[in-house]
């Protein structure tokens, strides 16, 4: 993709060290071994609850079952980060919707390297169900999932991919190639793409229709990684952030479940707030997303190509908004150009304490409690956590010292990331990740003024 204080006491200190735990987030590469203690879930309980999903019933009324249109994409991107994929897949289901066809959801395909459990390489296991994939209701609810529209919404439920290929055999579908579609509108806005498939899928009489990648299309998607990397994405928001498919979006009950196991890690440990403040958990929690590591080349990828913004990031309402500067060429870039890319998608430790302070005197609320979400660790992150507590900041967390309770938390530890950001009061992020984007988009959806996001 163009390509996105401590305690006081040491008891507090002992605490931290005790409750760290090794949480994915985002794309980021876990390379310890799997233990035999922690096997990776099967999900079998949760694709047996699939199946049974109302809709699923062969003799369901209609305008689902046997007499329910239904819309399949078999182009949509699969193998990627979890946010990448999730991007794509809501605007593939709020297509459908407009289309007025039921959304047939996918498992999460995980791309290998990405997966948190690793095998032994002499185990027979490595191959059997190979790529892994995590059903789609362990990330989340809403009727992108199966979960139920607004009771006057005559739009079919979800259904599961299997479903589809038992009330829509092979003979009563009708496919669709990317390309008849795409073909002179690679470059469009958005708006203008949406609504040309939505004509083209509303005029098809057929019950059942499959989009499939066509052979001549390198990204047959339909909402594809160029129209992510764009500020044509934009002119998609207002429909998108009002659609069902947005407003009903909820967590799994798995993920809110995690949230409230440690919620207990955000309640402030400084003196007692000299201003009025929130006495909601979350509403004295400034989140920030600091991605590090591998993410280093990818920054360095985007100030060559001077890659705008990812996904929602671009939104012009927003503060902190980043235009490529001037004097770049063909996959090359200036000096001082690249030193300002990676000072906003790859700062140091001096310009992460002065971001945070500056977001903390620019909020009009509150906040005393701090919380990375990072993939760092070690004598650079104990560096940072150092520095941001000297400048005044009595509670701070991270990723690491969430508390995941089985091996099911701790696969969609992604999603548990993002829904802490989601709740919290401020958060900064990165412009250039699509793990921000998706959380800029649950934050604006919820209601939360766009003061409250900051981009570094």
């Amino acid at each position: 993709m163009l390509l996105v204080v401590l305690g006081a006491v040491s008891f507090v200190a002992i605490l931290r060290t005790r409750l760290r735990q090794t949480v994915a987030v985002e794309e980021e590469k876990i390379a310890r071994p799997l233990l035999r203690s922690e096997e990776p879930p099967t999900w079998d309980w949760l694709r047996r609850w699939e199946q049974e999903l109302p809709q699923h019933a062969l003799d369901v009324a209609a305008p689902e079952g046997v007499s329910g249109r239904y819309l399949r994409f078999n182009n949509q991107a699969q193998r990627l980060g979890w946010n990448n994929v999730l991007s794509e897949l809501l605007m593939n289901a709020h297509l459908a919707h407009e289309a007025g066809r039921g959304y047939v959801f996918p498992e999460f395909t995980w791309e290998p390297s990405h997966y948190p459990w690793k095998f032994y390489e002499d185990e027979e296991l490595e191959r059997e169900g190979w790529p892994p994939r995590t059903p789609l209701n362990a990330l989340m609810s809403g009727p992108v999932s199966g979960g139920p529209w607004e009771w006057n919404d005559r739009t079919p439920r979800s259904i599961s991919w299997k479903h589809f290929d038992i009330i829509c055999p092979p003979n009563e579908r009708v496919q669709v190639n990317s390309s008849t579609v795409k073909k002179g509108m690679e470059w469009s806005e958005g708006g203008d793409i949406l609504s040309r498939w939505t004509s083209t899928l509303k005029d098809i009489p057929d019950r059942c229709v499959e989009i499939l990648p066509s052979d001549d299309d390198g990204f047959p998607q339909i909402f594809d990684m160029w129209l992510w990397g764009s500020p044509r994405v934009t002119s998609l928001w207002d429909s998108f952030s009002k659609s069902p498919v947005s407003t009903l979006l909820r967590p799994s009950p798995l993920v809110s479940a995690a949230v409230a196991r440690n919620e207990y890690l955000f309640l402030p440990e400084g003196p007692l707030p000299k201003a009025r403040t929130s006495t909601e958990p979350w509403g004295r929690v400034l989140a920030m997303h600091l991605r590090r590591g591998d993410y280093e080349g990818a920054c360095q990828h985007f100030a060559r190509w001077s890659s705008v913004f990812y996904g929602w990031n671009q939104l012009p309402f927003l503060p902190d908004t980043f235009t490529p500067p001037p004097g770049s060429s063909w996959g090359e870039n200036t000096p001082e150009n690249t030193a300002i890319y990676m000072g906003r998608c790859y700062p140091e430790i001096d310009a992460v304490v002065q971001r945070v302070r500056q977001a903390r005197e620019d909020s009009e609320v509150y906040t005393d409690v701090l919380y990375l979400l990072t993939n760092e660790k070690g004598e650079w992150l104990d560096r940072l956590l150092d520095a941001l507590g000297q400048d005044g900041w009595p509670t701070i967390r991270t990723s690491r010292e969430l508390v995941l309770e089985g091996v099911e938390q701790k696969e969609v530890a992604m999603a548990v990331d993002m829904d802490i950001a989601r709740r919290a009061s401020v958060f900064i992020g990165n412009g250039w990740s699509s793990f921000t984007s998706s959380i800029v988009h649950r934050r604006l959806v919820d209601g939360k003024k766009p003061e409250s996001i900051r981009f570094y």
